[in-house]
C-alpha cells in the first residue's frame, strides 16, 4: 500500500509542475502572435457575422493544435525526464521551438499566416493546427536518453 502511495505523490507532483508549464505556454502562445486568440475565439461566439466567425473557427484551431503539440512534447518529457528539472527544461525547448515552428510557417508560406488567421482562414487555422501537433510529435520523439 505505501508504495502505490508513492506513486500517487510522484503522479501528483509531475501532475503540479507539467499544468502550468502548459499554461504558461498557452500564455507564451498568446503573446507571440499579433492577433489575440481569445478575443477572436469570443467575438465568434457572440456574433452571427460569418467573417469574425470563420476567425474564430480558425484562431481555436491555430491555438489548440499549439496546445496539443506541446502536450505531446511535455508527456514525452515526464516520459523520459530523469527529475523535475529535465521536465521543466524540455517543456521550455518544447514551447520555444512551438512559437519558433509558426514563425517559420509565417516565413515559408506565400500568404501571411498572422493576416489570414483573423481574416476568417480557416483552412490556414487548421494547417497551422496540424504543423503544430506533428512538430510536437517529432520533438516528442527527439526527448531521449
Amino acid at each position: 500500500m505505501l508504495g502505490q502511495l508513492d506513486y500517487v505523490l510522484n503522479f501528483l507532483v509531475y501532475l503540479a509542475v507539467t499544468i502550468p508549464i502548459l499554461a504558461v505556454g498557452i500564455f507564451v502562445f498568446t503573446i507571440t502572435t499579433p492577433y489575440k486568440e481569445f478575443d477572436l475565439i469570443k467575438q465568434g461566439a457572440q456574433t452571427d457575422d460569418p467573417k469574425k466567425m470563420a476567425a474564430a473557427k480558425a484562431a481555436a484551431h491555430d491555438l489548440g493544435g499549439k496546445i496539443i503539440g506541446l502536450a505531446i512534447v511535455l508527456a514525452s518529457a515526464v516520459y523520459h525526464s530523469v527529475n523535475l528539472w529535465d521536465l521543466v527544461i524540455w517543456g521550455i525547448v518544447g514551447m520555444v521551438f512551438q512559437v519558433i515552428i509558426f514563425y517559420l510557417f509565417e516565413w515559408v508560406t506565400p500568404f501571411k499566416v498572422v493576416s489570414e488567421i483573423p481574416n476568417g482562414n480557416v483552412s490556414v487555422g487548421i494547417f497551422a493546427s496540424r504543423l503544430s501537433i506533428a512538430a510536437g510529435l517529432l520533438m516528442a520523439a527527439l526527448i531521449s536518453y
